[in-house]
């Protein structure tokens, strides 16, 4: 059955480019996702090749939709940033299925490895909403840079058993996200950022993740921001808690608070 509709929400169009955003040192990229779907992103270049950020969007819209935000975040790191439209997105092929999306998360990464040529353990992973969950995946299986992880959610089961009681979750074989079971698999620094009145997925969530993670992890709780709004609400602190954590990727030996 497909999800479409249900948990994914693409939408084709896209409504500007990074020069749009005078971004203009950036890369219209085609590359395959693991399965060969042919896929779409955006490279967008910086002067400190120190690191790239890896963005894993969320369930809705297309990577035209988070050009705001990325801006903003590229004036705030100055380093290269690699975001991408899992298929069905944007102007990425095939159909949009859990299965295609771990696919393309893989496809992206191989990609800035094996194409780009960046060291696995210079990829700083971004996953949002949806996206945490293929961003954990990765950093459970590979060394990179850090990871950070905003409005997480703990599994696909329990965000349907919120928001449909009566739900069973289906048999194991299924492919499922489930950050509950490989976040204490990842060694790479971890910042989680969530907002406090977070309507879509609760701040609880992201609490029970951020205690079952073993490695170095910093907690960011935004007051008063939702699910869409966290680099808004949280305004100069936001780009300012990203840029120390990048420094403390950089620089391992300063060592990582916990809050």
């Amino acid at each position: 059955m497909s999800e479409k509709g249900i948990v994914f929400f693409p939408e084709s169009y896209l409504e500007a480019t990074p020069k749009d955003y005078r971004l203009n040192d950036y890369e219209d990229v085609f590359f395959p996702a693991e399965d060969g779907t042919r896929l779409h992103g955006w490279f967008v270049n910086a002067p400190d090749k120190r690191a790239v950020l890896l963005w894993f969007h969320g369930n809705a819209g297309n990577i035209s939709h988070r050009l705001h935000n990325l801006k903003k975040l590229h004036d705030a790191l100055q380093i290269p940033i690699f975001i991408f439209d899992y298929r069905e997105y944007g102007q990425s092929e095939g159909e949009i299925s859990k299965a295609g999306t771990f696919s393309d998360a893989w496809g992206a990464f191989r990609y800035l490895v094996d194409e780009k040529g960046c060291d696995a353990s210079s990829v700083l992973l971004f996953g949002r909403s949806l996206g945490t969950a293929l961003a954990v995946d990765i950093a459970s299986r590979e060394n990179c840079l850090g990871v950070i992880l905003e409005s997480a959610f703990t599994s696909t089961d329990e965000i349907m058993q919120r928001y449909f009681p009566f739900f069973k979750p289906p048999a194991t074989s299924a492919v499922k996200y489930d950050s509950l079971s490989l976040i204490d698999k990842i060694n790479a620094p971890l910042l989680f950022i969530h907002g406090q009145f977070d309507q879509t997925i609760p701040i609880s969530m992201a609490r029970r993740l951020f205690e079952k993670a073993h490695t170095a992890k910093e907690f960011y709780e935004i007051p008063r921001a939702d699910h869409n709004d966290t680099y808004l609400v949280g305004g100069h602190e936001y780009f300012a808690v990203w840029q120390n954590f990048l420094t403390k990727c950089l620089k391992p030996e300063t060592g990582s608070s916990q809050e």
